[in-house]
């Protein structure tokens, strides 16, 4: 009888572990939860705004309808459609951006450490790639109506290779999901990453650490 009930509650632990391994988010509570942006965010998001003050507005995003500014520096420029600045994604765990480049314009290398994202080329010849943990590259030209996905964490970027501008529409799950440029944080923090860290990293000298600086300054 005691091994029965060994064998009986044995199963009933390997289940529930099983069971917990394959749900994915719970279930919501509520329908919505539009941001209060007044509000600090929590680990989840911000906090829900009144119910009764959401419009229809809180569920439409228009941004994205105009091309980003572009920079001079690297000709492309983007707009994010995060929780900042459409409540409406509150807790959704979803996002969205446009980016825009000119001829030879580059979205230069970055990450994303909270999100998986996926570019769609909606107009324009981009050269896209990915470089892994392990240093591999995966490049690729993709051309319109073509999608590539980029995993969480993973150095990335998108350049224009072709004649014409550029339009890539890209979607990311997380609400929040941070860009984190490798040029600007090595060489354009505060406070300045030592020179001898960036000397030894890449090899250069002091001279050229400056002038690499002053573009981000």
């Amino acid at each position: 009888m005691a091994r029965a009930s060994s064998i009986l509650l044995l199963s009933t632990v390997i289940i529930a572990f099983l069971a917990s391994a394959v749900v994915s988010d719970p279930d919501p509570l509520q329908d919505f939860c539009v941001a209060d942006l007044t509000a600090s965010p929590g680990v989840n998001g911000f906090p829900c705004r009144n119910a009764s003050s959401v419009t229809v507005e809180d569920f439409i995003y228009r941004e994205m309808v105009n091309p980003a500014n572009i920079t001079a520096m690297n000709r492309a420029g983007a707009v994010f459609g995060t929780v900042l600045r459409f409540p409406g994604i509150n807790t959704l765990g979803l996002s969205m951006a446009r980016l825009d480049l000119l001829p030879e314009g580059i979205i230069a290398p970055h990450t994303h450490p909270r999100a998986t994202e996926m570019v769609y080329v909606e107009e324009g010849s981009v050269y896209a790639a990915i470089v892994t943990a392990d240093n591999r590259l995966f490049a690729q030209v993709l051309t319109r109506g073509e999608v590539m996905v980029i995993p969480r964490g993973l150095i990335h970027w998108q350049m224009n290779v072709g004649r014409n501008n550029a339009k890539i529409i890209a979607a990311l799950n997380s609400q929040l999901a941070g860009t984190q440029f490798v040029g600007r944080s090595m060489f354009g923090s505060s406070p300045q990453v030592p020179d001898e860290v960036l000397e030894k990293t890449f090899f250069i000298d002091n001279t050229t650490i400056n002038q690499v600086r002053s573009v981000f300054a």
